[in-house]
C-alpha cells in the first residue's frame, strides 16, 4: 500500500494536486496535476466554475494512483465562497465568486439588522463585504428563491469532498472564516443567522480539522479505475493548513501566509475579542486542533497577478520574475497605494489605478512599469507592518520575527522590503507550507506524525529556508504612509 497522501491545493488564482510522501521526518512532495482557477463573468456576474475545478480533481485523482496510488486524499481553498445543495442532493447554480458586487452595501444592511459591533463580538471575524454572512444576506434579498429551495450550504473545500463522498458536512477552519462561527462556542451562531434571516437549516454539521469525512465514493471510484481511499478533511481554509506549516520554534511567532492574499497574524490558545481587536478589525479563526488563528487579511499578490494578466491580454510577454526585477531597477521611486482600496479589489488596469490614486494623494506619480511596482511592493510592506504592530499590540508580546509562508516567498525583493519595513527578520519558507500542512494533517490523522510538536521540524526538514535581515530604515517612509491612509 502507498505510504503517500494526496493533497488539492486550491487558490483563487490556480489549483494544483500534489503527492506527499513523509520519509525521514522529512515530507516530498511530487506534482501530478496543475491547473488554473479564474472567475467566469457572466452577463455581470462573476462565477466561479465549480464543475471545471471538479473534473481537475478527477484528472488529479488519475494521475495521482498512475504516479504511485495514496492513502488519503486532502483539499484545501480559499475561505467564503460557497454552493447550495437542495433537498435532493442538487448543486443549485455555480457558486459566485466573493470579487463579485452582490455584497456591495451589504455590510450597511447587517448593521440594521444586528449592528456591526455586535456582530463582531459574537464572531470574532474581520468584517469584509467578502464574507458568507454577506453573501448569505445577499441571497436573502436579492435571490430568496434560492434560500427557500436549499437544503445546506457548502463552503468550496466541503462542496468539492460532497461531490467526491456524497456526504455533508464543513470542516471547522473553514466555517470560522464565514461570520456566523462563534469561535468560543466551536459552533454556528444561530443568534447572528436569526438576526439576519438566514435559514437555520441551511448550516450543516460541523467536523474538526483531522476528522475522517468519507471516502471516495464507488462510482467516482468505478468511473476513474481507482482504488477507494479517505478523505481527510484537513484544514479546509488553505490558510490555516499553512500556519499549522510554520517553521518556528518558539511559542509565540507571527507568521505572513502570502498569496493572493496576505494573511499576518499568529497562534493563540484562545480568542482574543475586545474593543481593541475590533477597532483593528482583527479575525479570530479556527485551525488545526482547535487552535485560534488571530490574523488580519490584506489584499495580497493579487495586485501583482492582476498586472501580470492585464500586461499579458494587452500582448506583452511578461513573467513575475520581470516585475521583480522592473521593480529593483526603481529603487530610487517611493510612493504608496492603499492595497486594500476599493478600487483594485477587482480585475483590470491595475497599473492606471495605481497612477490615479497617486495622483488622488498628491504623491509622485509613477511613469514606468518599474514605478509601478515598486509602489504595489512598497505598499505592502506597509500594510504588513501596520498589521503587524496591531497583532503586537492586541497580544501585549514582541516578536522578532516574522515566518513567511508561501508562493510570495519566491518574490526575495518582497521578503527583503517586508524585513526593512517591519524591522525584524523574514524567515521565508517553505513555499510549499499550504501543502505540507495539508500533508501533516493527513499524516496525523493516519499516525504516521504521534503529535503537532514535530510539525515544525517536518516543514524545516522538508524545504530550505532562507532569512533576511533588516538593511534599511523605512520609519520616516511608513509615517507618511500612516498619515495618508490610517
Amino acid at each position: 500500500m502507498s505510504k503517500s497522501v494526496l493533497c488539492f491545493d486550491l487558490g483563487a488564482s490556480s489549483g494544483r494536486a500534489m503527492l506527499a510522501e513523509l520519509n525521514e521526518k522529512k515530507i516530498k512532495l511530487t506534482e501530478v496535476h496543475r491547473f488554473k482557477n479564474r472567475g467566469v463573468p457572466v452577463n455581470g456576474t462573476l462565477y466561479w466554475d465549480i464543475l471545471s475545478l471538479y473534473n481537475e480533481i478527477k484528472i488529479g485523482l488519475v494521475n495521482a494512483e498512475k504516479a504511485g496510488g495514496f492513502m488519503s486524499v486532502g483539499i484545501d481553498t480559499w475561505g467564503v465562497d460557497y454552493g447550495i445543495i437542495d433537498k435532493k442532493g442538487f448543486l443549485i447554480g455555480n457558486p459566485i465568486q466573493y470579487r463579485d458586487k452582490r455584497t456591495n452595501g451589504m455590510l450597511d444592511e447587517a448593521d440594521k439588522l444586528i449592528g456591526l459591533k455586535k456582530l463582531y463580538s459574537l464572531t470574532g471575524n474581520q468584517l469584509m463585504d467578502i464574507n458568507t454572512a454577506f453573501q448569505l444576506l445577499s441571497d436573502k434579498i436579492n435571490r430568496p428563491y434560492v434560500l427557500e429551495n436549499g437544503a445546506v450550504f457548502l463552503l468550496i473545500a466541503d462542496l468539492l469532498g460532497y461531490m467526491l463522498t456524497g456526504i455533508i458536512s464543513t470542516e471547522m477552519s473553514a466555517a470560522s472564516t464565514t461570520q456566523l462561527f462563534n469561535p468560543n462556542k466551536l459552533e454556528w451562531s444561530l443568534d447572528v443567522a436569526q438576526a439576519l434571516g438566514i435559514p437555520a437549516h441551511l448550516f450543516p454539521k460541523i467536523i474538526n480539522s483531522g476528522e475522517i469525512k468519507g471516502e471516495l465514493s464507488k462510482n467516482l471510484c468505478c468511473e476513474l479505475n481507482i482504488p477507494t481511499a479517505k478523505l481527510i478533511s484537513v484544514c479546509g481554509h488553505d490558510t490555516q493548513c499553512a500556519a499549522f506549516a510554520t517553521p518556528a520554534n518558539e511559542k509565540d511567532f507571527v507568521f505572513l501566509s502570502c498569496g493572493t492574499w496576505s494573511l499576518l497574524g499568529t497562534i493563540l490558545d484562545r480568542p482574543l475579542i475586545n474593543e481593541k481587536t475590533a477597532q483593528f478589525n482583527i479575525t479570530n479563526e479556527l485551525g488545526y486542533g482547535g487552535k485560534t488563528t488571530f490574523l488580519k487579511n490584506i489584499t495580497g499578490l493579487w495586485l501583482v497577478q492582476e498586472t501580470k494578466a492585464f500586461l499579458e491580454a494587452n500582448g506583452e510577454n511578461i513573467t513575475f520574475a520581470d516585475l521583480e526585477a522592473q521593480a529593483r531597477a526603481a529603487d530610487y521611486f517611493t510612493a504608496f497605494i492603499d492595497t486594500d482600496a476599493e478600487e483594485f479589489f477587482v480585475s483590470g488596469d491595475i497599473p492606471l489605478r495605481v497612477r490615479e490614486s497617486c495622483i488622488k494623494t498628491g504623491q509622485a506619480v509613477p511613469q514606468t512599469l518599474g514605478e509601478v511596482m515598486r509602489t504595489i511592493y512598497l505598499s505592502l510592506a506597509m500594510k504588513y507592518r501596520s498589521a503587524f504592530e496591531q497583532i503586537s499590540e492586541c497580544t501585549g508580546k514582541k516578536y522578532c520575527n516574522i515566518y513567511m509562508l508561501g508562493g510570495g516567498t519566491k518574490d526575495r525583493l518582497l521578503c527583503s522590503l517586508t524585513s526593512d519595513v517591519c524591522g525584524v527578520n523574514v524567515i521565508a519558507g517553505p513555499i510549499e507550507a499550504t501543502v505540507i500542512g495539508n500533508a501533516a494533517i493527513q499524516f496525523r490523522s493516519c499516525g504516521a506524525v504521534e503529535n503537532e510538536s514535530m510539525i515544525s521540524d517536518i516543514t524545516r526538514n522538508s524545504e530550505e529556508l532562507k532569512t533576511f535581515v533588516p538593511q534599511r530604515n523605512y520609519d520616516n517612509e511608513y509615517f507618511e504612509f500612516k498619515r495618508m491612509f490610517q
